[in-house]
């Protein structure tokens, strides 16, 4: 059974890799729920995650969920306990906490851009993630860790993207990179304002020079001038010598 569930896992682990460019180490985004279902399981979850999913992982958690903890009391304590172990990732509701749940979906916005597995046993949290593409759920069942196999809204997503319907993240990315490599994605404004200065350089000394009168061609010499100009030259001679 375990290596039948490992199995599975790393087909997941796959899939994710191939069509949502997930990368080690991958980022594991926990709540209390998750961490409440380890410690009544006796599951180390330090130790047991990267083996399961055969990778480095970088636990972390967000300040809501310890929030909701600590207003939760000392039924939770334990808990809460081992979730501080773990990374704080930034959220948008510092100043005024907000719900795990809610945070969590937050934190993954519309296509979960920064690659997190999340871990939770929060129904809430599971429904509407899983109308987000691309993002693997992980939950504790009979004593262990368990991938989920990839919701329908990922595989919907996978299929538009090879009918060409859709552009894959990984190729956003690219584009956006060339974009910025070219200056393409400046405003029209910006791109408009700015005006490229030419380089002050010598005139052309070719186009200095005059312009020859376009005439025909000179016409060849005749015979007889040639031998005219050969008499008059040895007559020149003669006289020299006398």
């Amino acid at each position: 059974m375990k290596i039948k569930r490992q199995k599975q896992a790393k087909k997941t682990i796959s899939f994710y890799k191939y069509n949502f460019s997930f990368r080690e180490p991958f980022q594991i985004l926990i709540d209390g729920t998750f961490c409440q279902a380890a410690l009544k399981n006796k599951i180390q979850i330090k130790e047991q995650m990267p083996k399961y999913l055969m990778g480095e992982v970088q636990l972390c958690t967000t300040n809501c969920a310890l929030k909701e903890l600590e207003t939760l009391g000392k039924e939770l304590y334990g808990a809460r306990i081992i979730l501080q172990r773990f990374q704080v990732r930034k959220c948008p509701h510092f100043k005024s906490p907000v719900p795990a749940s809610e945070c969590l979906l937050s934190m993954l916005g519309d296509t979960n851009p920064h690659h997190y597995f999340v871990a939770t046993q929060d129904h809430t949290v599971t429904t509407g993630l899983k109308k987000i593409p691309g993002v693997p759920l992980l939950y504790i069942i009979l004593n262990t860790i368990v991938l989920d196999k990839p919701s329908q809204t990922s595989l919907n997503h996978v299929q538009a993207v090879q009918l060409g319907e859709l552009v894959s993240p990984a190729q956003q990315q690219s584009i956006r990179s060339l974009k910025e490599e070219q200056g393409i994605g400046q405003k029209d404004g910006e791109r408009r304002g700015k005006k490229r200065k030419r380089k002050q350089s010598n005139p052309n000394p070719l186009s200095c020079l005059k312009k020859k009168k376009k005439g025909g061609p000179t016409p060849p010499l005749k015979k007889s001038e040639q031998g005219e100009k050969r008499k008059r030259s040895r007559h020149k001679k003669q006289k020299t010598e006398g």
